[in-house]
């Protein structure tokens, strides 16, 4: 009996997927566990495998086609059935699971029923009294903003908020306005409603997804018809990267931490290193080519020996607890044409730094061929994103959550130092730390840091360590 084939959910944060390829053709059979299509996901390009035996009777999705979770895809049935009554019934379903398409806007506030006033021009007194009136409707932003001014006080107990008394104690108030909580509207599960300090954390946080929700709001994008701008559709990637990094920088509080490091003798470290390794013929990468360690590989082994010795900064942020990780999985920032993905060397601690090196070339290989697996992408303990090698000097990053840190590297550079009474060439580097203040304090990160300072400036402990 033929069957719809649905879009399955190829990964963990999946949800939607561009079908690049199709692997069999209408007529073809099928046997279980056969490939079927590839899927660019949000995190790689995965393989779509079929759990049914039978003939792929119909394709119901092109190559090239971007496509949600739970979407028809194709047919499966036994050869000459007719599937015309199933491929109606998909194409009704695809059409009743896509989203209308939302036009621009400045997000004005809908208009209110005839019967009613409009925000701008509040009631008198005698058409409601101020407890049955309700605040004015306004956007997203100003229904959840947090950040306008508290309301007039107007007993000591209470303020009124739209002509509604807010019942909040004057500490609750005075921590609202700390938080940058509006308590406008709010409605407290204290008797009666009160505000009690538990419901603040919950206000801030909702008011917070809001905001984001408000921003990831998708607007048509119009088509350029002279020339002038190219329109580049959005990946399921590249979706993903805007998702992440404004919850990143919407609900984790950032802080930053910069240090100047003298990398002399990194250099040197890594020159007799390299100079071993292209001594050993058989220390080739996958490429057939000799094995070479770079200072990312390097900073890899000296920050995962830091974090075993500041376990600290080794940390995560729950809404219960603050999770010290036992183990160093390391993240590595890797660029690819479509944006950028994090494989993560695990046990980075207990590695060699050779070890590491012919690691992530393969993990920065299959990442820039969109082969890693969702699993060698996922629960990191700490990140670097290096981008020295693109002439950059300083810069910080945005946290990779659930992770509390992640460490920015700049370029080696050649400087005038002064050794023993003469002027040499010095070579100095410069990291920032990117904390998640939540997790990690200022004394904290400065720790690691001061511990990384050592291991890069006597290196030969990054060895030992």
């Amino acid at each position: 009996m033929a069957k719809i084939l649905e879009m399955p959910k190829l990964s963990p944060t999946m949800e939607e997927g561009v079908l690049s390829a199709w692997h069999k053709k209408e007529g073809e059979a099928v046997a279980v566990d056969d490939l079927l299509a590839e899927v660019e996901t949000d995190k790689a390009t995965m393989e779509f495998r079929s759990f049914d035996k039978g003939t792929l009777l119909k394709i119901l999705v092109a190559a090239g086609a971007q496509v949600k979770l739970g979407q028809p895809v194709a047919i499966v049935g036994n050869a000459g059935e007719d599937v015309t009554a199933l491929a109606r019934q998909a194409g009704s379903a695809s059409t009743a699971a896509a989203p209308p398409e939302r036009q621009p806007s400045v997000a004005a506030a809908p208009p209110p029923p005839a019967a009613q006033p409009t925000p701008t021009q509040p009631p008198p007194e005698t058409v409601a009294p101020p407890a049955q009136r309700k605040p004015p409707v306004g956007n997203v932003l100003e229904r959840t903003s947090y950040l306008a001014a508290p309301a007039e006080v107007s007993s000591q107990d209470g303020e009124r908020s739209g002509g509604r008394r807010v019942l909040a104690s004057p500490y609750v108030r005075k921590t609202a306005r700390e938080m940058g909580i509006d308590l406008q509207g709010a409605h407290g599960t204290g008797p009666g409603g009160r505000i009690v300090p538990s419901d603040l954390e919950g206000m801030r946080a909702r008011a917070s997804a809001a905001i984001v929700r408000a921003a990831q709001a998708p607007v048509t994008v119009p088509e350029a018809v002279d020339g002038t701008v190219e329109v580049r559709r959005l990946s399921p990637m590249r979706k993903a990267i805007a998702r992440r990094l404004t919850e990143s920088k919407t609900t984790v509080p950032h802080f930053y931490l910069s240090i100047d490091v003298d990398a002399t003798e990194l250099v040197k470290l890594r020159e007799q290193i390299n100079a071993e390794l292209a001594a050993q013929a058989p220390a080739v990468n996958g490429e057939g080519q000799t094995l070479k360690v770079s200072f990312n590989d390097l900073l890899i082994k000296a920050c995962a020996v830091a974090l075993v010795r500041v376990p600290e900064c080794n940390a995560s942020f729950s809404s219960e607890a603050i999770l010290l990780h036992k183990r160093v999985d390391i993240s590595v920032a890797v660029a690819i044409p479509d944006g950028l993905v994090t494989p993560v060397v695990r046990h980075a601690d207990q590695k060699s730094v050779v070890a590491i090196a012919g690691e992530v070339r393969d993990l920065a290989a299959r990442a820039r061929a969109r082969k890693l697996k969702p699993e060698e992408m996922a629960d990191g303990t700490f990140s670097i994103s290096n981008l020295g090698m693109f002439g950059i000097d300083e810069f910080a990053a945005v946290i990779n959550p659930p992770e509390g840190a992640i460490l920015a590297v700049g370029q080696v550079r050649e400087v005038p130092a002064v050794s023993g009474g003469a002027v040499v060439v010095g070579r100095r580097m410069t990291m920032t730390l990117s904390c998640d203040h939540r997790v990690v304090d200022g004394a904290v990160g400065a720790a690691f840091l001061a511990e990384l300072r050592r291991l890069v400036e006597h290196p030969l402990r990054v060895l030992t360590g």
